[in-house]
């Protein structure tokens, strides 16, 4: 619907209430339904989901069409994510929001701090999403004023030519709010837990809820040891409940990401049920680490399995966990993915320890034999340590090529004396173009940084620390801070407008016509960013 149309359809309304709303603008009416253009999550979903849905076929029909997104842990860091990218690239295509668990744990948790092991509240997960998309919105409504603003002007001047442009403006309006991937972590209880939390994060808003394998009491963040998975049946009943939640709101095509951590998970808290050899059960068991044994030498307590007419002992710890056989972490990956797309799955995970395209290709290769058109979202994750793994890739295939690599070493790469070195340079470049080769080469549809804002905000509150109370005082805030906002046009430097001042002004402009007290008047400091 047109911004006129909109504004007629409210003045017919108005007029069927023979006077009584004659106080009410049909014009402001519209104005508030284009700045707040979506009434609950799931309508955010429902339309998000079919965003995410055509990126996916474009990805299919061409790899440079990957996808994007950084992790944040507030409202306000979502917001500004957006409006940057709006700013920078004029759209937002392509450009989602990711919600990690692990800043969800770090940074979110009413017990404070934790780690990435599912210890805090599942209510603070859509409570996040709700949140981010309440930022989103808001950055709509105040840009969207901020061009009404701009029309008036334009009337005011007699300037139909500006005001046929804004008018178009409004639209053809592009809206902040994008696609959330969302972290469930392993489901944060059985498959009706995990059933129930997935609909409250699709009813804040989510489109797509990424699930992994581990067990839900001894999950551990991905990049940590002692990760425990859990048997394909039980990890898909996870899944199937997410779907069924995404049924029952009628959002019939969210999306669904499996995360498979079985890359550098050695353990097992279960046994897979098998009814026949061959089957899933019998498949995931195959990759226990066992011993044969004679039926005279089993202890008390021991489990057997019978496997092939043999009498096997799995290997069992002191913690009640079973071992899988070392080496076969890829192999229990390939399965995961294959597994999980042939029950539900839209897009898979895998939680690797390093940046590798070759490695990641190695894996989808074998998936896409039995499923063509699988694909990836991938974590380019802050715990890599990017500079040194992509040197150390360098140096190996200089090495393999016979290149002369006297002059580094390799396990000090990382080190300053490096950096203007050719190596550094071309370490950098693969850097730079991993995005896009990984989305070429291994199958990668979405990239994704976990937790890079939880970063960002430790560095830049340590360079302002330690210029304001140091000796530059002061002008370690306006140099290194507001000064570098005006120039760059970074939109907060106007805080007061970013916090909703000016939408509030209009408001109660609309609501009390003259007698309205407004706090964006010519005393307002914030006109010195004018």
């Amino acid at each position: 619907m047109t911004y006129q149309t909109e504004i007629d359809t409210t003045s017919a309304l108005i007029q069927r209430h023979n006077g009584t709303w004659d106080g009410i603008s049909p014009e402001a009416v519209a104005r508030m339904k284009l700045q707040n253009r979506f009434n609950t999550g799931l309508d955010i979903a429902k339309y998000t989901a079919k965003i995410m849905r055509a990126d996916m076929a474009a990805y299919d029909a061409d790899p440079a069409n990957y996808t994007q997104s950084l992790g944040c842990w507030h409202g306000f860091i979502g917001q500004q994510k957006l409006i940057s990218i709006k700013k920078h690239f004029g759209t937002t295509k392509g450009k989602y929001l990711y919600l990690s668990g692990w800043m969800v744990a770090a940074l979110r948790s009413e017990f404070g701090p934790l780690p990435d092991q599912s210890m805090h509240e599942k209510t603070s997960v859509p409570a996040l999403i709700e949140e981010l998309y309440t930022f989103l919105k808001q950055a709509d409504a105040r840009e969207l004023g901020m061009i009404f603003r701009d029309l008036d002007k334009a009337r005011e001047a007699g300037d139909t030519a500006r005001e046929r442009f804004l008018t178009n403006e409004i639209d053809t309006y592009q809206t902040h709010v994008v696609p959330i991937i969302a972290d469930i972590d392993a489901g944060f209880g059985n498959a009706e837990a995990t059933y129930l939390l997935a609909r409250k994060m699709i009813e804040a808003g989510a489109c797509a809820l990424q699930i992994e394998n581990q067990v839900s009491d001894e999950k551990q963040c991905g990049h940590q040891d002692g990760k425990v998975t859990v048997p394909h049946e039980d990890f898909l009943a996870k899944v199937r409940a997410c779907r069924y939640a995404f049924l029952e709101l009628g959002v019939d095509d969210g999306i669904i990401v499996t995360r498979t951590d079985s890359l550098g998970a050695g353990l097992t808290k279960q046994i897979a049920v098998s009814n026949e050899p061959g089957d899933i059960g019998d498949q995931y068991n195959s990759f226990l680490d066992c011993e044969e044994i004679d039926p005279a030498t089993a202890r008390n307590g021991d489990v057997i399995l019978n496997r092939d007419g043999k009498l096997m002992r799995p290997k069992r710890l002191p913690s009640n966990l079973f071992q899988f056989r070392a080496g076969t972490g890829a192999d229990r990956c390939v399965l995961d993915c294959i597994t999980s797309l042939q029950h539900g799955a839209d897009l898979l995970w895998i939680e690797t320890e390093k940046p590798h395209i070759e490695q990641i290709a190695s894996m989808v290769d074998r998936i896409r034999e039995v499923i063509p058109n699988a694909k990836l979202v991938y974590n380019n994750s802050p715990s890599f340590n990017w500079t040194l793994n992509f040197r150390q890739q360098v140096y190996d295939a200089w090495a393999e090529a016979g290149k002369d690599v006297s002059d580094y070493e390799r396990a000090a790469l990382m080190s300053v004396i490096y950096d203007t070195t050719e190596l550094a340079k071309e370490a950098d470049e693969k850097i730079r173009t991993f995005q896009k080769d990984a989305a070429k080469r291994a199958g990668i549809f979405h990239h994704l940084i976990t937790l890079p804002t939880y970063h960002t905000a430790a560095l830049s509150t340590d360079n302002l620390a330690k210029e304001y109370f140091g000796e530059a005082g002061m002008l370690g805030y306006v140099a290194g801070v507001q000064r570098k906002e005006i120039r760059e046009g970074i939109a907060c430097v106007r805080h007061q407008n970013m916090s909703g001042s000016d939408i509030g002004d209009d408001h109660k402009e609309a609501f009390a016509g003259e007698a309205a007290l407004k706090a964006g008047g010519v005393h307002n400091t914030m006109n010195q960013f004018a």
